[in-house]
């Protein structure tokens, strides 16, 4: 089966970046972009390419190129549905908040509306693919939905059949473009071999066949989920070593130097900072933790649940280290804030370190002046669930500074930020922050004043000799 129309459900991290760089490569196939959220779609199709919704790196210039060619958006779901040959659904699955499995099992309630939407609204054969990231054995729902909706034999000249694919995404924020472009592999699940092939013909148009993995339906699903689960671990494991460092005079940078040139280990992910985050690392790990006591695999379970609670106690490791050195108090302080996104190169806050750092912070009544090049000021607002304040010109903090409440607001520049500030918190790894002028900065700071290098970004050396105190983590020479 030749593919000539795709159809994604879902305009968001995955789904947007993904079909821009299918269109962009296979420029023979018409791909359309369909959600429901008509303000994300109009800014999908803004002509300014520096409002996408997605902030990704190259993203802009790949749907320069292919936008109106063939790559489309649309709130037209069921139309677009209707005239594709595969149906890629790539809609939002987060972790249940209440009933069965709440806190671990994934909320499956979008992927179902899409199959019962793809039911109603497709015509002839359909291939529908689980881009979502989703636990074991979603894809059995998702053809009994479909497989109910099927014409039975006989009845009309196309009948309407389905088959379901399990093509799950491997994406670093920061990266997707060149990820997708370059990928190390990509792995397709099924049972229908020609529907196998007509997925892997649309991506060896610009991947080499040996790195197009072919696998059951089950053996994709879970391939993904313990993807995202090793690499959250390799994290979690090298931040509890920084712990370690710290208080034995050890420094992580080169304790994971000397671990990474073991080739059966490597270096990646052995970056130690404020712990891991973004949409899918925890919550692929607490599906899997869910999975596992489901299966009565309580002790598979507790290794995984682990991994989290470590990431957990990271963070508010940080957090509890800055008042402590702050003299026990970071009541009406003001402290500046450097990257709110969960890493650089993206607008993406989904389970970002800083959350977590800032509510604690706030909850101890500090004073958050934040910075971020990319995040807009209303996705923080909504991550630390406080309205922003306006600080005082004069005194650069509130009113309510020494009410023992915590309030925060948006700097325009870092500059801004650090103005009458007693510390710095680096929490994402932008390249603006790798290149400060420490010397002018320091002498706009509350003097004493701190330096708390959570990303390892800054030059020890120049901070110190601009007169701050400084501190990173995972380096036991402080």
């Amino acid at each position: 089966m030749t593919i000539r129309r795709i159809c994604c459900i879902g305009a968001g991290y995955v789904g947007g970046p993904t079909m821009a760089v299918i269109a962009d490569r296979c420029p023979d196939v018409q791909v359309i972009v369909v959600d429901l959220n008509d303000q994300r779609i109009a800014a999908w199709n803004d002509a300014d390419l520096g409002r996408l919704p997605v902030y990704e790196p190259g993203l802009d210039a790949v749907v320069g190129r292919a936008r109106g060619r063939n790559l489309f958006f649309s709130t037209d779901v069921d139309g677009a549905i209707g005239e594709a040959d595969m149906v890629f659904i790539s809609v939002n699955t987060p972790t249940k908040v209440k009933g069965l499995g709440a806190g671990q099992a994934s909320d499956l309630r979008w992927v179902e509306a899409c199959a019962r939407q793809v039911a109603k609204a497709a015509t002839g054969h359909t291939i529908v693919v689980e881009k979502s990231t989703l636990p074991v054995r979603t894809a059995e729902a998702i053809k009994t939905i479909l497989e109910a909706a099927q014409d039975p034999p006989g009845n009309g000249d196309v009948p309407r059949t389905f088959s379901v694919l399990s093509n799950p995404e491997f994406l670093a924020e920061g990266t997707a473009i060149r990820d997708l472009e370059t990928p190390d592999r990509v792995l397709i699940g099924g049972e229908d071999e020609r529907s196998i092939q007509s997925l892997a013909a649309v991506y060896g148009q610009w991947v080499p066949d040996d790195r197009i993995l072919r696998t059951n339906l089950w053996s994709s699903e879970l391939s993904k989920l313990t993807a995202n689960a090793f690499l959250a671990q390799r994290i979690s494991s090298i931040n509890s070593v920084a712990a370690l460092c710290e208080s034995t005079g050890a420094d992580v940078r080169e304790v994971a130097r000397a671990i990474g040139t073991d080739s059966r280990i490597g270096p990646k992910f052995l970056q130690s900072g404020p712990g891991f985050g973004g949409s899918c690392f925890q919550k692929d790990i607490l599906n899997l933790v869910y999975l596992c006591r489901h299966f009565g695999l309580p002790e598979v379970a507790d290794y995984w649940e682990s991994v989290v609670h470590l990431n957990t106690w990271q963070q508010h490791r940080i957090s509890r280290l800055v008042v402590q050195r702050l003299f026990g108090t970071v009541t009406g302080k003001r402290l500046a804030i450097l990257g709110f996104a969960f890493k650089a190169d993206t607008n993406d806050t989904r389970e970002a370190p800083a959350i977590r750092i800032s509510r604690d912070l706030l909850e101890e009544g500090a004073q958050l002046a934040i910075h971020d090049p990319k995040v807009e000021p209303s996705q923080i607002s909504r991550d630390l669930r406080l309205e922003s304040v306006v600080p005082d010109p004069e005194t650069g903090t509130t009113s309510q500074a020494l009410s023992g409440q915590g309030s925060w607001w948006t700097a325009g520049s870092v500059e801004q930020a650090v103005a009458g500030a007693d510390a710095v918190l680096i929490l994402t790894e932008w390249t603006l922050y790798r290149h400060l002028d420490w010397k002018d900065l320091a002498q706009r700071m509350r003097r004493p004043a701190w330096v708390f290098d959570a990303r390892s970004v800054v030059d020890r050396a120049e901070v110190q000799s601009a007169g701050l105190t400084y501190w990173r983590v995972g380096d036991g020479a402080q």
